[in-house]
């Protein structure tokens, strides 16, 4: 653990992110990775890497559930950078077994539910991802939620073994927004309709002014709005 750090670490460069990508790139090789949600964050994060020509794979995980406004968006980011998204699609088999077994909306009726589903069509294929990554580049913000508020900028993610990188950990909703508009970098258009945190379509609602930024991710619940993803 300390070792990757470490190496992280050494990668960071406090005034330009393209040049701690590229550091890293250096250090890590083929054992680094970035997750695209296609979020605005993401799309910076990802125009850093492909307008830059760094050597960074970069995936996007595909639930079965998304906004078609999501997927055209990827289209027009691939096109627009040239570069390839990988995508990876939750297994078959157990989608098909809790879809039989509890129907197509079966998150609405438990907690419990819900994490079994964002467990499978998101966790195990991201765990399938990241194998033989050792440093995991996200676009975690700080101001995401009250869970995220203490994350670092490197971190270690002890349920996976791996290093963590968020570059926009810092960053505002303004200067997201401005970086966006600034470099003309594709983005969802649902976040012009109030979606500022979009995810599965049955499970993402717009945001009222005043709401926090996570209020319209699994609105139904009053507990912590977390997937599995980032573990803490």
């Amino acid at each position: 653990m300390n070792e990757l750090i470490t190496k992280a670490e050494a990668c960071l460069h406090a005034q330009d992110i393209a040049t701690t990508l590229r550091k890293l790139s250096e250090a890590f090789g083929e054992h680094l990775a970035f997750s695209t949600s296609l979020s605005l964050e993401d799309q910076i994060i990802t125009h850093f890497i492909f307008s830059n020509n760094l050597p960074i794979r970069v995936f996007t995980l595909d639930t079965g559930r998304l906004f078609p406004q999501t997927y055209e968006t990827m289209e027009r980011t691939r096109k627009k950078y040239g570069k390839t998204i990988e995508v990876y699609f939750p297994p078959q088999e157990e989608v098909e077994r809790m879809v039989n077994a509890k129907g197509m909306f079966s998150f609405y009726e438990s907690v419990e539910n819900r994490k079994e589903c964002c467990f499978i069509r998101k966790v195990l294929p991201l765990n399938r991802a990241l194998q033989g990554v050792q440093c995991w580049i996200t676009g975690i913000r700080a101001e995401h939620s009250p869970l995220r508020s203490n994350t670092q900028l490197i971190e270690w993610d002890d349920s996976r073994r791996i290093v963590k990188y968020q570059p926009l950990l810092h960053w505002s909703t303004s200067q997201v927004e401005a970086f966006v508009k600034e470099h003309n970098i594709p983005y969802n258009p649902l976040y012009d309709q109030g979606f500022l945190s979009i995810g599965c379509q049955p499970c993402t609602r717009a945001v009222a002014p005043g709401e926090d930024i996570r209020a319209g991710r699994w609105w139904w619940e009053q507990s912590h709005k977390e997937c599995g993803l980032h573990t803490r």
